[in-house]
């Protein structure tokens, strides 16, 4: 099997049809650049021959650093068609993890824009595997070929067909919660992931997606869906400006959007603030961090043909389970404010979602596990055929990842949550976000929830100080403009007050305040509570 064959037999039912739109601006308004089915079938094929020439061939692995565009889908799918394996690295993770990762992959090609060819020669100690280079732009350089130059090959390619369990692709998580690591993908897990996707929204050909979450593309092309390429750096989705967004939405009348909860923050305060409907659009899919229920109350309004969903999963395992803004307003958010978690929706077909006894330990045997029953807050383990099997060259984090089931397996999501009687999930919080106090265990989104309905807080963090199992419990506040008006230490101790009354927060005995939350480089809205948990200890907040 290839999962680029899935885009080939749509090229050949849409072949007339835009598949990929990329902005520009002419003045005050945009103008679109556009390439069909057929036309980005071909380009794929002419990248592969290209490829081939210069020498990738299948299992190597080749970096891929290249700005959303035209191009981008073509050169994934030409890799794909060759069996080369494509790394996709965040490179807002930091030089020194990203270099790390780098060296870690040992990747024998590399792809990318002309100044990433350039920090290779900077770093040549951390590309040195490197051996077949093409940039996006520019002339060729040595042994580096312009990527233009690959046009000129033969429009007809074959994809190498593959093991279904061959590797298909190395992504990095962001390393939010740890250093960053290389999950591996294989065919099937592309192809099953495509399916569930498409199932679980009742997707066809007829949508128009916004993919503010670059990747996304790769399957909504794979189902005949036309993709409008936003005017947005998708590396730092909350610097999103809304006014452009806005208007990508509207020329293209869009259907479908899928990103990171901070653009959507930022797109609706814009349009509440502005009295701005969006009837065009169907499917607003947030995904990356917990969502506010305030954010669904507010697209309930901007929506008036729509509504919000918030797909549950990970880097390792996507969609897990998914859950519409419609049902959590109707059926949950109250609960959620009064501090019982963030529903997240029934499992996927297909995926078996269970709750274990928490343990930072490795479990090689899932007998070794102790099962938890409804309400019981545990580790959260998820089995399927969109569950990826390892980590890129980490055996010990595949180990303390994966729980082996006979001739199956579990993957360890690292998140804490519930099952209720009607078979729900429930997000509790990251599993290192947990504060472990001599009389109990505090969850970070339980605590946080209950604390976010004062009309003073914009955002909330618990946090733990001092050694696990003796941790004293702290919550740093980021206020609002009208917590701003507020003094310091009057807004403590009225939170602290508010604290004490409730069963759940009743071991938080200390208030910080922040200017604003340190957040994950991925999608600028998973706070990292380790770094603050660290400034609050040094005295810094």
């Amino acid at each position: 099997m290839n999962i680029a064959d899935r885009f080939t037999e749509i090229a050949k039912i849409y072949h007339n049809k835009v598949a990929v739109k990329y902005p520009y601006r002419a003045g005050k308004e945009y103008h679109y650049y556009s390439i069909t089915f057929g036309e980005l079938e071909s380009l794929s094929n002419k990248y592969a021959n290209g490829l081939s020439k210069i020498g990738f061939y299948r299992g190597i692995k080749t970096l891929l650093f290249v700005r959303p565009s035209l191009q981008f889908p073509a050169l994934v799918f030409a890799l794909l068609k060759l069996g080369v394996v494509p790394v996709l690295i965040d490179p807002g993770m930091g030089r020194k993890n990203l270099l790390t990762a780098i060296e870690e992959v040992a990747p024998e090609g590399l792809i990318a824009e002309p100044e990433v060819h350039f920090l290779s020669l900077l770093f040549a100690k951390s590309f040195k595997s490197v051996k077949f280079k093409v940039t996006t732009r520019g002339l060729k350089i040595g042994n580096c070929f312009p990527l233009a130059s690959l046009e000129n090959s033969p429009a007809s390619f074959e994809s190498v067909q593959m093991e279904p369990d061959e590797m298909a692709a190395i992504l990095f998580t962001s390393g939010g919660t740890g250093r960053p690591k290389g999950v591996v993908y294989t065919h099937k897990i592309y192809t099953e992931q495509t399916r569930l996707l498409q199932e679980l929204f009742s997707l066809s050909e007829q949508e128009i997606d916004l993919p503010c979450f670059p990747l996304f593309s790769l399957f909504t092309l794979c189902m005949g869906m036309t993709s409008c390429v936003p005017d947005m750096d998708p590396s730092r989705p909350a610097k999103a400006d809304p006014k452009k967004l806005l208007q990508n939405i509207r020329d293209n009348r869009v259907t479908f959007m899928a990103g990171s909860p901070a653009i959507w923050q930022v797109l609706g305060e814009y349009c509440e603030k502005n009295k701005i409907t969006l009837p065009t659009v169907k499917y607003l899919v947030m995904f990356g961090a917990p969502v506010r229920n305030e954010l669904h109350k507010k697209f309930s309004k901007i929506l008036p043909n729509g509504t919000t969903y918030t797909p549950y999963g990970a880097t390792e395992s996507l969609p897990v389970s998914n859950i519409s803004g419609k049902i959590i307003l109707e059926q949950t958010a109250e609960l959620t404010s009064q501090g019982k978690g963030t529903c997240v929706g029934t499992p996927v077909l297909g995926v078996e979602v269970s709750i274990i006894e928490i343990s930072d330990e490795t479990i090689d045997d899932i007998k070794k596990a102790r099962l938890l029953k409804p309400y019981e807050i545990g580790e959260i383990i998820v089995k399927g055929d969109i569950v990826t099997t390892s980590y890129y060259q980490s055996p010990a984090e595949t180990a303390l990842a994966k729980i082996t089931d006979d001739k199956s397996f579990w993957h360890r999501m690292g998140d804490l949550g519930y099952k209720d009687e009607q078979g729900r999930l429930w997000f509790c919080g990251r599993k290192t976000h947990r504060v472990e106090t001599s009389s109990g265990l505090l969850f970070s989104v339980m605590c946080e929830a209950f604390f976010n309905t004062h009309y003073g807080v914009r955002q909330s963090a618990l946090v733990g100080l001092g050694e696990k199992g003796r941790q004293s419990a702290a919550i740093v506040i980021e206020r609002n403009e009208a917590g701003k008006k507020l003094n310091k230490n009057f807004f403590a101790k009225e939170l602290l007050e508010m604290a004490k009354n409730n069963a759940l927060t009743t071991k938080i005995k200390s208030v910080h305040f922040c200017d604003k939350m340190p957040v994950d480089v991925r999608h600028n809205i998973k706070i990292d509570r380790l770094k603050l948990a660290k400034e609050v200890s040094r005295g810094k907040i």
